[in-house]
């Protein structure tokens, strides 16, 4: 899969579209809105053609903020924390 390095996402997919301002919280972004918002972000991600990809790249780079791959950031670290057996 190819990356673009300057946001450690895929080159191809819907997340470099329009929909990009989904992925990503807000500085003081409410919680409620943050919930509805990585919904949407992961709604992008489940009809996208590199969605596993992606998330193995985040998981691999341990990327700590946005949606990624269809996961969240604290849902990312619990799959880590998972796969290291802590």
């Amino acid at each position: 899969m190819l990356l673009d390095p300057r946001h450690d996402a895929p080159l191809v997919g819907p997340c470099r579209s329009g929909e990009r301002e989904v992925f990503e919280r807000g500085a003081n972004e409410p919680a409620e809105a943050a919930r509805k918002r990585e919904q949407a972000a992961k709604a992008v991600c489940h009809r996208c053609p590199v969605r596993l990809p992606c998330r193995r790249h985040a998981l691999a780079a341990r990327i700590p903020h946005g949606v990624r791959g269809g996961l969240t950031p604290d849902e990312r670290h619990l799959l880590l924390v998972d796969s290291l057996g802590a």
